[in-house]
């Protein structure tokens, strides 16, 4: 490491030697000298706000005002105000001519933080004062010129956002001329100890109180923490335990009652050597899947149809419901079927497992020319070949889940009542 970028850290207090976070201070100290545009992207909390200090401080502008403003913090309706200025009743409560940070960090420079979070037309005026310097006043016709560095950060998926309209792509590409790269702290595994004793020893100070020590135990768990909040979570963890917990060695357990293990912690999976491929992965067993989710559908329905079947009689179906009848009843619901109903069945051989197709008695005016008939087959090859898959991805889903009929349910996507019926069907009970 070079000894101007341990000096950078130790004047900004930043702790950690990942090569991303180096390669990122160092590029920073490489264009500082000049006025090239920086876009700083990361995840909130990594510590964005850092890179443009060390831009501002290695630049030639560095005595000049250096201006942070927070995009996402002004309401839509005053930031043009608050970054061009206004004039004296430009709008209600205008009451004299205000200078913009614009105005006021001429010769400087401006951080420009949630730069994603912009309103369109603020947009249009940055994008003309990144290229031509220029801006006006809110109120105001006169164009007037200002010398500014800008420096902006997000942490906002920025081509997401120009696919969705919220953000000019031509604006994006001249902010981004030169793009500097945050790490998330889970990334930097081996600093999350370092930063946690640094902060350590700042609230000890700080709150005249003991250092906090980790334990072994709590310094693997710390490390192996995700931290979605960054490098900020960790601070403020730091600060909480220092003014609340009375032990100063942390260990594992009291570590857990604040970050829990089962919140953010990566599962760790014992895989073999070749990579496992998922139960559903092939396109085949994707599409079996479906069939089987809508004739489990179709069955619930049929069901239906024979439970209102019972309730109603046959006064009181049409020649319409009939119809519909006669097309989707299938033999396995033969048995929830009234024997006082509209329906009987016809067995024309009684050697056959299966029972015919249900006959409706309607009327001699009934008109069934509309509606077409549809014979089930069972044993169809077709139909053989989806019980066998249906089996194999009940036989998979419960070796998966170690025989647990719940998980297994929600893995194949039906009930649990239909899986239980589905065991018994495949004698899949051993």
């Amino acid at each position: 490491m070079s000894n101007e970028l341990q000096n950078i850290k130790n004047r900004f207090g930043i702790i950690g030697n990942f090569p991303a976070l180096n390669r990122a201070l160092e590029k920073a100290i490489q264009v500082a000298p000049t006025d090239i545009s920086v876009l700083v992207i990361g995840e909130s909390g990594v510590g964005k706000e850092f890179i443009p200090k060390i831009i501002h401080s290695e630049s030639k502008r560095k005595h000049q005002p250096y201006i942070v403003v927070n995009c996402g913090a002004i309401p839509e309706g005053t930031i043009d105000s608050e970054l061009f200025g206004h004039e004296k009743g430009a709008f209600t409560g205008a009451t004299a001519t205000r200078k913009g940070y614009f105005e006021v960090a001429d010769g400087g420079t401006i951080f420009l933080d949630e730069v994603g979070e912009l309103p369109l037309q603020t947009q249009v005026r940055l994008l003309r004062v990144l290229e031509s310097g220029e801006f006006m006043k809110v109120g105001s016709s006169q164009v007037q010129k200002t010398n500014v560095r800008i420096v902006a950060a997000t942490n906002v998926n920025m081509m997401k956002a120009i696919q969705d309209g919220r953000f000019r792509e031509d604006l994006y590409y001249r902010l981004n001329t030169v793009q500097i790269d945050m790490p998330a702290l889970r990334e930097r595994k081996g600093d999350i100890h370092l930063l946690f004793r640094k902060f350590a020893i700042d609230f000890a100070e700080k709150y005249r109180m003991p250092e906090l020590e980790l334990e072994p135990s709590a310094v693997h768990y710390i490390e192996n923490y995700t931290f979605p909040g960054n490098v900020r979570q960790l601070r403020n963890l730091v600060e909480q335990m220092t003014v609340v917990e009375r032990n100063r060695h942390i260990t594992v357990e009291k570590l857990a009652e604040y970050i829990p293990m089962d919140a953010h912690l990566p599962m760790v999976v014992n895989q073999p050597n070749t990579q496992k491929q998922s139960d559903f992965s092939s396109e085949r067993e994707i599409m079996y899947k479906i069939l089987f989710d809508m004739r489990n559908d179709i069955n619930d329905l049929k069901s239906l149809t024979s439970e209102l079947i019972k309730n109603r009689g046959a006064a009181d179906l049409s020649n319409h419901e009939k119809n519909l009848i006669n097309r989707i009843y299938t033999p396995e619901n033969q048995q929830n079927v009234a024997p006082n109903s509209l329906l009987y069945f016809e067995n024309q051989n009684n050697n056959n497992q299966h029972i015919q197709n249900p006959t409706i008695i309607s009327n001699p005016d009934d008109n069934f020319e509309d509606f077409e008939d549809i014979e089930i087959e069972e044993n169809k090859p077709e139909s053989l070949s989806l019980q066998n898959n249906e089996k194999d991805l009940i036989v998979k889903a419960l070796e998966k889940h170690n025989g647990r009929r719940n998980k297994a349910a929600d893995e194949l996507g039906i009930s649990q009542r239909t899986l239980y019926r589905k065991i018994k069907q495949y004698n899949l009970e051993d």
